[in-house]
């Protein structure tokens, strides 16, 4: 079927999990999906956020149903809690593992367990929270990750995806999100082994940035220099509210195959459509390789 971003198909009767649900990309994939006729789980780390953002939602689209739980992907403590709490609300349709840490700190930091902290929050969180949910997940749910342009411009070292030889905060970001590829990927391979009707998948936004989003009050709210400043881009970016795009179409398109990757046509910004990843951290190798390490980082048993 053609796809229609502004009018996706129907989501009545399901139930999605979105990670980081009270901003940014992870706002307007929670609004679409709740127009779409979803019922929505916010988890986030602010309660507070969480709940403006629910607020939000609740005033643009009639009907909504929003829940939130609070989730700390920093914490695998925090990270099993929240698995607990949305267990007891599947059947799960869909988790969007949106949620991550975007700007890293100048210095090398690490997670309450250890882990150096953007990899540890964007990829082992998300991997943790993935394999305890994944009793929970309807038997044709999706998990979809979200994806980063930074696959390109950062050269993936298997070796050192926890910066401990070399730290750069964008390295890092870009390693994690190798990290978040290749497990999208790993999984879609296990997933056709066993047989599986549950699909795997990857979305990334392009440029999208806050100034040419739509306003969202106590959402987005960016001083009008800011807002001068993203609108310079409007050459090449696009607002939040389009990035979201490639996640919602990626959670909800009936034609979507497992281990497909969904980006702007225009790479940075437009239409979402498929689109082909970084070979590197797609290749089953590196599939392997990470499993076993999140698995060794997390103490989590991922049997699929």
């Amino acid at each position: 079927m053609s796809w229609d971003a502004q009018h996706p198909p129907s989501a009545a009767g399901r139930t999605f999990v979105v990670t980081g649900g009270n901003a940014g990309i992870g706002y307007f994939t929670a609004e679409q999906l709740a127009a779409a006729g979803a019922r929505v789980v916010l988890a986030s780390r602010s309660a507070e956020k969480a709940a403006r953002a629910i607020a939000s939602i609740g005033e643009r689209v009639a009907g909504a149903r929003l829940e939130l739980v609070t989730l700390d992907l920093s914490s695998l403590a925090s990270v099993a809690g929240a698995a607990a709490e949305l267990r007891a609300l599947g059947p799960l349709h869909g988790l969007i593992n949106n949620a991550g840490l975007v700007s890293p700190p100048n210095r090398r930091a690490t997670t309450a367990d250890g882990h150096e902290i953007v990899v540890g929050s964007n990829f082992f969180g998300h991997f943790a929270l993935t394999a305890q949910l994944w009793p929970a997940l309807s038997p044709t749910g999706r998990v979809v990750g979200l994806g980063s342009m930074a696959t390109r411009m950062v050269r993936l070292d298997p070796e050192d995806l926890l910066s401990e030889r070399r730290y750069r905060p964008f390295r890092a970001y870009g390693l994690s999100k190798h990290a978040v590829h290749g497990f999208a990927f790993e999984l879609d391979r296990r997933l056709r082994a066993a047989g599986e009707h549950r699909l795997s998948l990857l979305a990334h936004p392009g440029f999208s940035v806050d100034g040419l989003s739509e306003r969202r009050p106590g959402i987005n709210d960016i001083s009008r220099g800011e807002r001068l400043r993203d609108g310079v881009l409007s050459l090449a970016a696009q607002g939040k509210h389009q990035g979201a795009w490639p996640t919602v179409r990626a959670a909800l398109d009936p034609d979507a195959e497992s281990g497909q990757f969904y980006g702007p046509s225009r790479n940075m910004s437009g239409p979402p459509v498929v689109m082909a990843p970084v070979v590197s951290s797609a290749t089953p190798e590196f599939g392997a390789h990470l499993w076993a390490l999140a698995e060794e980082r997390t103490g989590v048993t991922f049997a699929v």
